[in-house]
């Protein structure tokens, strides 16, 4: 029994040094659609993927796809990434959802082969092996709402707009919607949400849970970014392995009974037992002083 539920359990993948921080697809502009950005000095650990796409108000179309998932195969290999933070380039809009112009020019076939990138795309999202966090500066609509579940954690503006408004449309949420909402709020009011397709503010979301911080905007329009990057540093300090593993048990121990969940939880200890980083949390802690954790 046991076997079979840890059988593909995802445990962090030995460090490999990232080969490239840009993206090699580009749009029919010959412009890419996202930026990868590792940040320096108190924020060395910090990488960015900033969607950039503002024609579409970062509509979730064939491009920007391709270029997260080849972003984020190669970021989960890199050892400096600790916090892996999703944001935008583009006022007001985090990301508006699928690209539904570019979705009218395919057929039922190719809808279906999308939605299932789509959905391969915010599995890799919840599965990268460091915390992530959406910054929520605007709009987050449909997928783009379904973009930030993915993530571990949400910062929103307070006066940003979020919703799974597929049934408005027609549609169902088609890319971890209907999962991940109910996981995260329970599942009547996920129901409500989703099949009323409301709209919430920022304010709204913090208080029923669905982000973990909502701040006023400023005049620049990026609050929730500066938030997300305090959240980002409270986190930098910490051992990287034991915050990764920890990740491992939560999101795969909320899958099963807790005794079962216990048993994960007693996996993914063992894993950090050997770890340089815990002998040197317990020398720190016998001697009086800050942790050097380094990742091995």
């Amino acid at each position: 029994m046991l076997r079979a539920l840890t059988s593909g359990l995802r445990l962090p993948r030995p460090w490999r040094p990232l080969r490239t921080r840009s993206c090699a697809s580009h749009g029919a502009t010959g412009d890419p659609e996202i930026q990868v950005r590792a940040l320096t000095g108190r924020d060395q650990g910090i990488t960015e993927i900033l969607m950039n796409r503002p024609s579409a108000r970062n509509a979730l179309g064939n491009i920007l796809v391709s270029e997260l998932l080849e972003a984020l195969a190669q970021l989960r290999e890199d050892q400096q990434v600790r916090v892996l933070l999703f944001r935008s380039g583009v006022k007001g809009v985090f990301c508006a959802g699928a690209d539904l112009k570019e979705r009218e020019q395919m057929s039922e076939a190719e809808v279906g082969i999308f939605v299932q990138r789509l959905r391969g795309l915010m599995n890799e999202i919840a599965a990268f092996p460091a915390p992530t966090i959406a910054a929520m500066d605007g709009f987050a609509l449909g997928g783009g709402l379904e973009l930030a579940l993915a993530c571990d954690l949400r910062v929103a503006a307070s006066s940003a707009v979020m919703g799974l408004i597929e049934t408005t449309r027609g549609l169902l949420p088609g890319a971890g919607g209907t999962q991940r909402l109910p996981r995260c709020l329970g599942v009547a009011l996920a129901k409500e949400l989703i099949f009323t397709g409301r709209r919430l503010s920022g304010a709204q979301a913090q208080a029923l849970g669905l982000v973990n911080h909502a701040v006023s905007q400023n005049e620049e329009g990026n609050a929730a970014y500066h938030r997300a990057r305090e959240l980002a540093q409270e986190i930098l300090p910490q051992a990287p392995i034991a915050v990764r593993l920890g990740k491992v048990a939560i999101d795969r121990g909320m899958e099963v009974d807790i005794s079962s969940g216990m048993a994960i939880e007693g996996i993914c200890y063992a894993q950090n037992i050997p770890t340089q980083d815990r002998l040197e949390g317990m020398a720190a802690f016998r001697e009086k002083r800050p942790p050097r954790f380094v990742g091995k």
